[in-house]
Order: structure tokens, then sequence, then C-alpha cells
């Protein structure tokens, strides 16, 4: 008989430090997975150093069989996000768990009450721990996941399902190869398409000013709020969270993939591409006990002398509400494919994601070439 199943929150330090090293255990001869960079999980997790945790209230949770750590969970409540989407609900997140039944279901099952406990209407997840972050369970596509995207193992649908959760929204990525879009005259055929759409509607787009790169990312917030502000799970960044983002992103940003759009004088969109790091990642292994500054010169090694990187991932778009369906985003994606294909850094391309919801940038991303290759699914339980 195994050893019984215990459910506690996460209040000593050995246990967050077990929480914390976790997905390393359970990931360990996953082939696929790609560890983060140890200081970064640890932000994560940090209630003081994360911004998200400034709007958001919540407790960790493990599963245990006798001193062995089986799964983890969070449970949490992001207040800002029923504000801004006249919403009622929890959140899950943080969500790892062996092939234990038993263990997924408990902590399912804890994290919905803690939820339930509170008054709210429903609990939906996984998100670790707003859509800054990681967002939904992998369900097809379980291949290495790009930069600052999950990755899980295939039983997590089933076990999230037979806790009684369903399908609240599923998230797409997409693919397209260099040696597809050179066969295909891809790069000819949209910029004949981005020359119209210029002629049409005065669109013009500019790569970013490398030598002002702060003033160029608070005009990338000021598009940003513009944007999203209609977009379901949207809520507007705060300066310490633009800063947290300017931080985690600048670690990977190449000023060659990204891009505004003008229309006249106004700023009304932007395109922001990033090297794969998760290349290197998977080769610098980082990982609880190794000091980072080694695990960074082994990264240096396989970014910069023996360069690893080929894929780059589309990991921002947006267009003011007010200036779409002019074309915008046709134009940004155009520059952005010509700069890949003239340059020798990049063979594979990731979008993603896209909410299933969002069809004016779903029939973009296909028209232009690129085909479906992930699919990422948050779930909900309502409360009767």
């Amino acid at each position: 008989m195994s050893t019984s199943l215990t459910i506690r929150k996460v209040e000593s330090a050995p246990d967050l430090q077990a929480f914390f090293e976790f997905p390393w255990r359970l990931y360990q001869d996953e082939p696929n997975w790609v560890p983060p960079l140890v200081s970064m999980r640890r932000s994560l997790l940090d209630k003081q150093k994360n911004p998200d945790w400034k709007y958001l209230e919540g407790d960790y949770f493990a599963a245990w069989r006798g001193d062995r750590l089986v799964g983890t969970i969070a449970a949490f409540i992001n207040h800002r996000h029923n504000e801004a989407n006249q919403e009622h609900i929890g959140w899950f997140g943080a969500f790892d768990v062996y092939d234990d039944p038993e263990a997924g279901a408990a902590l399912l099952n804890v994290a919905t009450d803690w939820v339930r406990s509170r008054g709210y209407d429903a609990i939906a997840g996984p998100q670790t721990f707003s859509t800054h972050g990681d967002c939904g369970i992998l369900i097809d596509g379980f291949t290495r996941p790009v930069l600052l995207m999950p990755y899980n193992y295939p039983y997590y649908a089933h076990m999230v399902e037979s806790a009684g959760f369903s399908k609240k929204e599923d998230l797409y990525s997409f693919h397209l190869s260099k040696a597809q879009a050179l066969q295909m005259g891809l790069n000819e055929q949209i910029q004949q398409v981005v020359r119209t759409l210029t002629e049409q509607n005065g669109i013009t787009v500019r790569p970013i000013d490398r030598r002002h790169l702060r003033s160029e990312f608070e005009l990338f917030k000021e598009i940003y709020h513009g944007a999203f502000n209609d977009t379901g799970g949207f809520f507007p960044i705060t300066e310490r969270e633009l800063d947290h983002m300017v931080t985690r992103l600048g670690r990977y940003f190449d000023p060659d993939y990204a891009f505004f759009a003008h229309i006249g004088d106004e700023p009304v969109g932007f395109v922001m591409g990033v090297p794969d790091f998760n290349q290197v990642l998977q080769k610098a292994k980082p990982r609880p006990g190794v000091p980072e500054a080694l695990t960074l010169l082994r990264a240096f090694w396989y970014w910069k002398v023996r360069p690893t990187m080929d894929w780059l991932r589309v990991a921002l778009l947006g267009v003011k509400t007010t200036h779409r369906k002019k074309g915008v985003a046709v134009a940004l994606y155009g520059a952005l494919v010509e700069a890949c294909l003239k340059g020798t850094k990049v063979a594979h391309v990731d979008c993603g994601w896209i909410s299933e919801k969002n069809d004016p940038m779903l029939g973009i991303v296909q028209r232009v070439g690129l085909e479906r290759y992930k699919t990422h699914r948050l779930y909900e339980k309502r409360f009767d």
C-alpha cells in the first residue's frame, strides 16, 4: 500500500524550498522540459519581489506522501482581473504533480475549496500568476516549449477534467519555418500587401530606437494599454510591472526584431520578437545548488561563442483599438518576417499565444502562412 497522502499549506522555509525545487525533480527525465533560471523561479514565487502579488492574495499548497513531495498548487484571487473584467472568480496556478491521480485531485480540490470558501463564483486556471506568466495546460504539441511558455506532461489535462473542470478558453501557438517562407515566396507576397496598405492608410513601420530603449519601452506601454483594453483578461500594467517586464524581456531582447507602426505622427502598434533563449537554457541546465554565475557562463557559450538559437518567438504584438482593421498588424508582421528572412540568425518563428477568441489576429497569422502547432487550455469550475 502506498504511503498516505497529506496536503498542507506552505508556511515554513523548508516547505517553500521544496515547492521551489519541485519542477526539477518532476521533469528530471523529460527531455522536452526546459529549466528556468533559478533566480527567475525564485522571483516568481517570492511575494515580495513578484509585482503580481501587489494585487493578488493567495496561498501555496503541497501534496506529500510521507516525506516525499508529489505535487504543488497555488490558489489565489486576482483582484485587478476581477475589477477590469467584471468577474468574481479565483484562480489556481503553479500546478505540478506526478502521475498520481489522488494527489492531483486533492491539490485541485484544496485550491477549489480555498476559492469557494471566500465567496467567489468560480475557479479558473492554471495561470502563474497573470496573463504575463504561464497560462494554460498544454493539450497538444508536446515538443520543447519556446521562451516563457509552459510545458507539462500529457496526463495533466485528464487530471484537471476528472476534478470537474471544463474548458474555459484555448490559447494557440503558430509556427513558420524560414524554409517554408522562402519556398512560398512569402516575403514578396506580404510586402506587396504592405505597400498597398501603406498607400491606403498611411502606415509607416520603423525599427526600435536602440539609443533610447527606456523611452521606447514607455511608448510600448502606452500602445499596450490602448491595444488590449477591450481584451478578456486584460488589466493595465503598473509602473512596477512594466519595469519587471522590461527586465524579464531585456534578458533576451534583440532590437533587430522590434518595430513600431505609425499612422501619421501617432504611434499605433508594436511587435516584439525575442530569440528563443530556451534553446540556450536547455543546454546550460540551470538548477538549484549550482551557482547561477556558472549557469550564465555556460549560457554565454551557447549564446555567443557557439550560437544555438535559431528560433524566434513573437512575444508581443498590439494595435490600438482605434486603428484596427487598417492593416497595421499585417504591416508589423511584414517588417518582422522581412527581418527574419534577410538575416541568418532565425530559421523558425513561433507566434503565441493567441486566444481562440481573437478572430482578427488568428486570421492574420493564418493568412501570412503560419500553422497552428500547440494548444494550451485554460479550465474553469463554476460554483452552483
